[in-house]
């Protein structure tokens, strides 16, 4: 299943900064509330951040290989 650029780079952001801002805003009002459960679910959350990173490159791995990937020659770059 492919999914387009636009859902993939949300789920990228989400993967690689929205998740692990929640965790540190999470642990940070659990710990000043004292919240003895916070550690777990701020735990949960990461690990779902991990999978869901793991996963999209997976994705990205998939999508690229079968590219072929040809450079673009720039003409200020020739011999005079």
């Amino acid at each position: 299943m492919q999914i387009s650029s636009k859902v993939y780079n949300i789920l990228k952001f989400i993967a690689t900064k929205g998740i692990y801002a929640l965790v540190v805003f999470l642990g940070i009002v659990g710990d000043t509330l004292d919240l003895p459960w916070m550690i777990k679910v701020t735990t949960i959350i990461g690990g779902f951040g991990v999978a869901l990173g793991i996963l999209l490159g997976i994705s990205s791995t998939d999508y690229w290989k079968d590219k072929e990937i040809v450079a673009k020659e720039d003409p200020k770059d020739g011999i005079q």
